[in-house]
């Protein structure tokens, strides 16, 4: 009776939009999930450890690509959005949206350390009629067998006194066709109760729930999803390396290959994959697989393929340069791109910092242009973009381009540049000579 009166009354709240919202972690996912929420009238509180993300927030000052400054500003001049760094204001949400990293250590197992902390703060200040929603992407099994043990520490029980739920985050930075509001949202629990409440939660902002019949389902949903798009961009990558030998373009095989109109869809090469999911979520599942004694082979090779392409990349360049009697050392090299994908200003995860670090192992002299990333400091570099003039694409030995950001003037690059690579096929829709450009 007790478990049916906590799941009306939280029912009630969210149909109302009185329920009081929480949302842990205030980067690409947590910041965009927390506006729209705000949106349709929750109010809706921010948790995070970083005090300057805070400040910001508080002062209606947008740091996510993907949120509306105007939408930011308004939300927190109406008092429905805040935020804040203490975790004992946890006690006062009716549901709690957990949006931390989960990255991977360098054995390439999962790393759950901002889940685990997170969920034991939740513990600490938990109270019965609460719900808890996971949307960090991790392995399947997270939800029950992580999560769930810390919460019943608090002696409450998952499913009667507070119900807790799975919903993967589905965040396509710099997507302005997909976004929070209208991609649809797996949502799954382990308990009907649980199921239930959340399911509501997510109706109230999402058009379409897809509802599945555990939190594993749904964990499982998300791993495959870019599972599935590391596999096929490591089969193209792998078709890249293979054409470079037989003397072919293979932008010119995919572009044919991808006219038949059934049967196969775009995927395109580049100079390794990045970003917070596919070079991770894949070795969630390579990791959990082991459990069960069983080998997911072509995860692990299309995650060795990936890897690889960095390595393939500079090798190419030093063949380039080569040709022209020149050596790597103390070549100057002009990176074009360091964000993991075009027109964002994320460089987490990118493949152009593994690139750039082998150029510069190899010592040659790299600079870079990016028109979203200021400063670059990933794997150890600190390195600042460049303006992109004609003086500094001249002094270049060779550009490379990582990152195909629409903003960058590629017929000017094409003008001055002694000799290009290109990782990203941009060149294609420019309309300059080609003849000192060299496709990956």
């Amino acid at each position: 009776m007790q478990e049916n009166q906590r799941v009306c009354s939280l029912l009630d709240a969210i149909e109302a939009t009185t329920a009081r919202v929480g949302v842990v972690g205030l980067g690409y996912v947590g910041l965009p999930f927390a506006v729209e929420k705000g949106k349709v009238g929750f109010k809706v509180l921010g948790f995070d450890r970083n005090a300057l993300r805070v400040e910001k927030v508080n002062q209606g000052q947008n740091f996510i690509g993907d949120v509306k400054d105007e939408d930011l500003a308004s939300l927190v001049g109406q008092g429905l959005l805040s935020a804040t760094t203490d975790m004992s204001r946890l006690a006062e949400m009716d549901v709690i949206v957990i949006a931390v990293p989960t990255p991977l250590t360098k054995n390439l197992n999962p790393d759950l350390q901002y889940i685990e902390a997170v969920t034991r703060d939740i513990a600490h200040y938990l109270r019965p009629g609460q719900l808890i929603s996971l949307e960090s992407t991790t392995y399947p099994g997270t939800t029950d067998e992580i999560m769930k043990p810390i919460l019943e520490g608090s002696g409450l029980l998952v499913g009667r006194d507070v119900f807790l739920a799975h919903s993967p985050e589905r965040v396509d930075p710099g997507n302005a066709r997909y976004t929070t509001k209208n991609t649809n949202k797996v949502v799954g629990a382990s308990d009907p109760a649980s199921r239930e409440v959340a399911v509501a939660f997510y109706r109230k902002t999402i058009q379409h729930v897809v509802v599945v019949s555990s939190a594993a389902a749904a964990e499982l949903t998300k791993v495959f999803e870019n599972t599935f798009r590391a596999v096929n961009i490591a089969l193209v990558n792998e078709l890249t390396m293979l054409c470079d030998r037989m003397g072919l373009s293979v932008w010119e095989v995919l572009d044919a290959a991808f006219s038949k109109p059934f049967g196969i869809m775009p995927f395109y090469p580049g100079p390794g994959v990045g970003g917070h999911c596919i070079p991770l979520d894949p070795h969630y599942l390579e990791w959990k697989a082991r459990e069960y004694n069983f080998n997911t082979r072509f995860i692990a090779l299309a995650g060795e393929i990936n890897r690889h392409m960095p390595e393939f990349v500079v090798e190419k360049a030093m063949r380039l340069l080569s040709h022209r009697g020149k050596g790597m050392k103390g070549s100057r090299v002009l990176a074009l791109g360091v964000a993991y994908k075009r027109d964002i200003d994320d460089p987490r995860e990118s493949p152009a910092g593994e690139v750039i670090r082998l150029f510069a192992k190899h010592q040659a002299e790299v600079v870079y242009h990016d028109p979203h990333v200021a400063h670059f400091t990933e794997l150890g570099l600190d390195l600042h973009s460049q303006p992109l003039t004609g003086e500094e694409i001249r002094r270049a030995d060779l550009v490379v381009v990582l990152t195909d950001h629409v903003a960058v003037d590629y017929a000017l690059v094409a003008r001055e540049a002694t000799e290009i690579l290109d990782t990203r096929n941009v060149f294609k829709r420019v309309d300059a000579p080609k003849s000192n450009i060299v496709m990956l």
